[in-house]
């Protein structure tokens, strides 16, 4: 389905086409450096110093500060209509927070009502997004049955509407059984897609809320009394034992506890080629939330899998995050207002499930992971940009700053502080679960496409100025052939000649327009340097060939790694 041409107001045209940013250290996944960045008609033009630039340019000071790529936050619920409630953030009020936090792109899921097909519902998602959303944003679609029906719109969805992304519920009435999943995941690895799935185990999860109720339980501390964490790890081990059978990859979303994600570890030590996200929420609040004595309160904490009540929890996660066995963040942004959440004040089982989290993901995580000496910079731009992007297959054009790249970027002031508050935040929800921290870092300006939609931490976004972004089949990142297939002269698997697999890495069919194909790396996990060079004119982002070492300039200082970030603390990586 072909997309029109959003037209950009001349005067947005002429004001924000040209930028300068200055004196910033430059941080992307792989290293810092310090240069000087051109920014012309949405994209990165020029990196380096005493570069020529048209006259009327912008220019920001970043010194003293990182210059980063834009937060993507690869889960959220916009107008989410989800048990018996729809989520208070639209795609303009989601997205316009996003932009407030230094996110500048977002993920959603698009959810099949009843009788609806999968087409029909991406489309519904399209008309309601299209018009509001104020960054740019993609799709996952998720899958509540299996059939030939199904199997076919799969296909259309990946080759035709720019989708590669399916997830699946191992809970909730639109939960699968094991064998569909298996048939799902094996589908999704033959065409190239990525299998996702919220895992616990909803079967156990009806007879304890059965018991609870009976009880006289009925409060939202027998939320997490009815999903305690050995049901989410028991799903997690089935999950990635069907995805072994199959030698699929898998992308477990939400990881919200300890038993979680210890199993998650196993498997990927065992070489099962799993991803791993986890919430803000779990890196920053516990399950003693939903024993407070105000209904509203511990309610506005109720999601699935819920917080823990483990107070070791968040350190727990945020260690996993710094060694790399869970390998992103998100904020499963799916809100619901006090009169929503009351809806189930005489049974949990009622209380429409979901938090706030994308205007403050990114805030939240520096202060956790950063600012307390855990990870560093780069590993923050890891967790919370550049990984999203690769395993979507949106990268190099989002998650890293190179010449070429989309110019969607985030100037962090790291000396300065903001206190969270559902008084101040920029979403229509009345509640906000880190309510009063404290986080060092603010993003100071922030890029959308070239436009300065947060400018001296003033809000300016616009609605409708994002676009719908495709993702491409055979993410590089995780459909590596090294990691992935066990690629022997001839091999067959599920019907597919994986010979053939891999070499259609290097060769999609599919490239949707204003979509990367970057060149299969030669690990699932190493990316080259996205440093690029000065130019003498302008790369084409959109070659599949994109290889920045090719392109680096060699008399160019090489990359600085600094020992006392500017306002930051030492972390051990430096």
């Amino acid at each position: 389905m072909s997309t029109p041409v959003k037209k950009v107001p001349i005067h947005l045209q002429s004001s924000q086409n040209r930028l300068l940013i200055k004196n910033g250290q430059v941080v992307n996944d792989d290293e810092i450096f310090e240069e000087d960045i051109y920014i012309e008609d949405g994209s990165v033009k020029q990196i380096g110093r005493n570069l020529i630039i048209p006259g009327g340019t912008r220019v920001i000071d970043a010194r003293g500060k990182y210059v980063m790529p834009g937060g993507i936050d690869p889960h959220t619920h916009f107008e989410f209509e989800f048990m018996g409630a729809t989520s208070v953030d639209d795609f303009y009020q989601g997205t316009k927070a996003a932009i407030a936090g230094g996110t500048t792109m977002i993920i959603d899921f698009v959810m099949p009502k009843n009788g609806e097909s999968l087409l029909d519902a991406y489309a519904n998602y399209r008309q309601k997004a299209d018009s509001k959303v104020c960054c740019d944003y993609a799709l996952h679609v998720i899958v509540t049955s299996w059939n030939n029906i199904i199997k076919e719109e799969m296909n259309t969805l990946c080759h035709q509407h720019g989708v590669n992304s399916f997830k699946m519920f191992m809970a909730y009435d639109m939960m699968m059984n094991d064998g569909d999943l298996y048939s799902v995941f094996e589908h999704c690895k033959n065409i190239g897609a990525v299998p996702m799935v919220h895992a616990e185990n909803g079967h156990i999860i009806k007879k304890n809320v059965e018991r609870l109720l009976n009880k006289g339980i009925t409060g939202p501390e027998g939320h997490e009394m009815s999903r305690p964490e050995e049901v989410e790890a028991e799903a997690v081990n089935r999950a990635c034992t069907i995805a072994q059978q199959v030698n699929s990859p898998l992308y477990i979303v939400h990881v919200m506890s300890k038993s979680a994600a210890t199993t998650l570890k196993q498997y990927r030590e065992k070489g099962t080629n799993i991803i791993g996200e986890t919430l803000v929420c779990a890196l920053a609040c516990d399950g003693s939330q939903y024993r407070h004595q105000c209904f509203w309160h511990s309610a506005g904490h109720v999601l699935s899998p819920p917080l823990r009540p483990d107070p070791n929890t968040p350190q727990f996660l945020l260690n996993f995050l710094s060694q790399d066995v869970l390998q992103l963040t998100a904020s499963d942004n799916c809100t619901f207002n006090k009169s929503q959440k009351e809806m189930g004040k005489e049974n949990f089982s009622k209380i429409p499930n979901g938090v706030n989290g994308v205007e403050d993901r990114m805030s939240v995580i520096w202060e956790k992971g950063v600012h307390s000496g855990l990870i560093d910079p780069t590993r923050f731009v890891a967790i919370t940009s550049s990984n999203a992007a690769k395993i979507f297959n949106l990268y190099p054009r989002k998650g890293c700053i190179a010449i070429g790249s989309d110019a969607d970027i985030v100037i962090w002031n790291p000396s300065k502080t903001r206190v969270i508050s559902a008084k101040t935040h920029h979403q229509a929800v009345d509640f906000n679960v880190f309510e009063g921290m404290e986080c060092h870092g603010v993003p100071e300006y922030v890029i959308v496409n070239g436009r300065v939609c947060v400018d001296e931490e003033q809000l300016r976004a616009v609605q409708g100025y994002g676009h719908f972004i495709e993702t491409p089949l055979y993410p590089p990142f995780i459909y590596n052939p090294e990691k992935v297939l066990d690629l022997k002269p001839g091999k067959e698997s599920n019907g597919v000649n994986e010979v053939e697999l891999a070499n259609k890495l290097h060769r999609i069919e599919m490239e949707p327009k204003g979509c990367v194909t970057p060149t299969l790396p030669n690990s699932a996990v190493s990316t080259p340097c996205c440093k690029g060079a000065r130019p003498e004119g302008q790369r084409n982002i959109q070659e599949s060939t994109f290889s920045v070492s090719e392109e680096l300039d060699v008399e160019r200082k090489s990359c600085i790694k600094v020992r006392n970030p500017p306002g930051g603390k030492s972390s051990g990586f430096w």
